[in-house]
């Protein structure tokens, strides 16, 4: 008897799937291949948290910090519980000389995951 895919779970493991080529990708540096894996993802699901994430820091990588800063501020607005999305929004704030607004997202990342170990790390920085 051949079983029957569910396919919402077909959608769901499609698109991890190419949410992870394109993390993949984006790690190997390959941006466009990246993007393009994730604007799939977002096709798919519009509004997916984790493949706006991703283009945001891409955008970064790039050199459109403006653009990085933008999103990964709307990002932390959609997602306010997202320890990792308000790290690299800390983490980019700091990079860009918003020293004070950093160490305040990253104390946010310890309210939100006291074992952030990267979070403490960096708050050492801030005095704190």
């Amino acid at each position: 008897m051949a079983s029957v895919q569910d396919p919402e779970h077909t959608l769901n493991a499609q698109t991890e799937a190419l949410y992870e080529k394109g993390f993949a990708s984006r790690c190997e540096g390959d941006y466009a291949s990246a993007r393009k894996y994730f604007q799939e993802v977002m096709e798919r699901v519009p509004g997916h948290i984790k493949a706006r994430w991703q283009l945001a820091l891409i955008k970064g990588f790039e050199g459109d910090f403006d653009g990085s800063l933008a999103d990964l501020a709307q990002l932390v607005q959609d997602a306010p519980n997202d320890p990792e999305v308000r790290y690299d929004y800390a983490m980019t704030l700091m990079m860009l000389g918003f020293f004070d607004e950093g160490c305040e997202q990253l104390r946010e990342v310890l309210r939100l995951k006291p074992d952030h170990e990267k979070a403490k790390q960096q708050l050492q920085y801030c005095g704190g």
